[in-house]
């Protein structure tokens, strides 16, 4: 990896894309230190350290910080996210969309984008107003601010806007930059926090509350998830595939062999953060409405176990959801057909399509479950041990996972830039 980013700042045209990639997070990471105004910051706080392992504590996480201090992009890019899901579910489940996104191309693509872009706008509407429900509901807000609606729209107006600045921000990285825009930003938002649970680590080793074995373990542990989420990221299947040889004028085409390629984690990050976003939602709704030490609130948040079974059953559905997106075995295997393809052992056509659709379901099954024992493990460890809370590690399973796939998809963007800029052809 080192030796990929030490290529890659060598030619000028792939430095300037980390470089822009830089300054836009560092925007980023400065917006999330500029307060709302009408919000007692110090309050805000209090209330947060009770929180902290509830689902606005993940909310916490997600935003790098920014949720707990009401700041400008304390929303993050969670409705981003939600307007992505929506889009998503509504292409298939209307024809005009499907067809919009497959048949216009680039700009049915482009139609798509714009009304998840509006869409996101109005989440961020609703988040923002539930947001300022939660800190009235709670006592929160500057005095000046309490039955103001000028300062209730001047609040609600800014988290909607910096949501929809973020997207932006991820859009230009995305077009400009290195890498997916919005993993990016949610990427340094994880990052950001990491250095603040390793204070909280030793903070509670030097006061006793910790014994320090403990912390080794988890951590150790952190670096055991993250060996097999590259291990895995780098797993496929690969079928056979076996061309025929054909005779085109004068010429003999074909007749070699080859295999098609299919990961066993094709979906990265996005189930974990499509499936975390819905399993929050119920306690984001409660927490929201100053419910937050009932029985809903306390069997819903991040620790609990109907968090932790939902959350599961989430990331399984939407595993095979994005691999459906994805990856078509009708299209492949009409793709290998009219090319003159075929897997030994099954006719071209309906067979091979139905032989690639088990194969799919097989690996997306052993994907989703991998997804789901590490997003999973560490919450139902906090909940069985207050030990690994006080580690600042509670959310690590969830948050390493994103880290590290968005880190080896940057790192392939890299590697294929390098490539495309150092390929020599035959008469070089």
């Amino acid at each position: 990896m080192l030796q990929t980013l030490r290529n890659a700042w060598k030619v000028e045209e792939i430095r300037k894309k980390i470089l822009f990639t830089l300054l836009i997070l560092l925007l980023y990471r400065l917006g999330n230190s500029i307060p709302v105004p009408y919000v007692n910051v110090a309050a805000l706080g209090q209330y947060f350290s009770y929180m902290q392992n509830t689902v606005l504590g993940m909310l916490d996480v997600m935003s790098g910080g920014a949720f707990s201090t009401a700041t400008i992009f304390a929303l993050s890019i969670q409705p981003y996210i939600n307007a992505s899901i929506i889009m998503q579910l509504l292409t298939i489940a209307i024809p005009a969309l499907e067809r919009m996104s497959k048949e216009e191309g680039e700009e049915g693509k482009k139609k798509i984008a714009a009304i998840t872009r509006y869409a996101t706008v109005g989440i961020g509407l609703i988040q923002g107003f539930a947001y300022y429900m939660l800190m009235k509901n709670n006592g929160i807000l500057a005095p000046e601010a309490v039955g103001n609606t000028w300062a209730a729209i001047v609040i609600v107006l800014t988290f909607t806007s910096g949501s929809a600045l973020i997207m932006w921000l991820g859009e230009q990285i995305t077009e400009h930059g290195i890498g997916n825009g919005i993993s990016m930003i949610l990427f340094a938002s994880i990052v950001s926090r990491f250095p603040t649970s390793l204070l909280t680590s030793i903070r509670n080793c030097m006061a006793g509350a910790l014994q320090w074995w403990v912390v080794v373990l988890m951590y150790l542990g952190a670096l055991a998830i993250i060996v097999l989420i590259v291990f895995v990221n780098d797993a496929e299947r690969r079928i056979p595939v076996q061309y025929a040889k054909r005779v085109v004028g004068r010429k003999m085409y074909g007749g070699q062999s080859t295999h098609l390629p299919m990961k066993v984690n094709m979906s990265g990050v996005m189930p974990i953060i499509f499936a975390q976003s819905i399993a929050s939602l119920p306690a984001t709704v409660a927490a929201f409405t100053g419910k937050t030490d009932g029985w809903f609130m306390r069997n819903f948040d991040t620790n609990s176990i109907p968090y932790a079974i939902l959350f599961f059953l989430l990331i399984i559905f939407f595993a095979y959801f994005y691999s459906t997106i994805q990856f078509n075995p009708i299209e492949v295997a009409n793709n290998l057909k009219k090319n003159g393809g075929y897997i030994p052992g099954f006719r071209p056509g309906k067979p091979t399509s139905e032989f690639i659709q088990r194969v799919l379901s097989k690996i997306t099954l052993f994907g989703a479950i991998y997804l789901g024992i590490i997003a999973v493990v560490p919450i139902l460890i906090s909940h069985f041990s207050d030990s690994a809370a006080l580690t600042g590690l509670s959310l690590g399973g969830t948050s390493i996972i994103i880290v590290v796939g968005v880190a080896v998809e940057t790192i392939r963007t890299l590697e294929g830039e390098l490539m495309m800029r150092n390929y020599k052809g035959f008469l070089s």
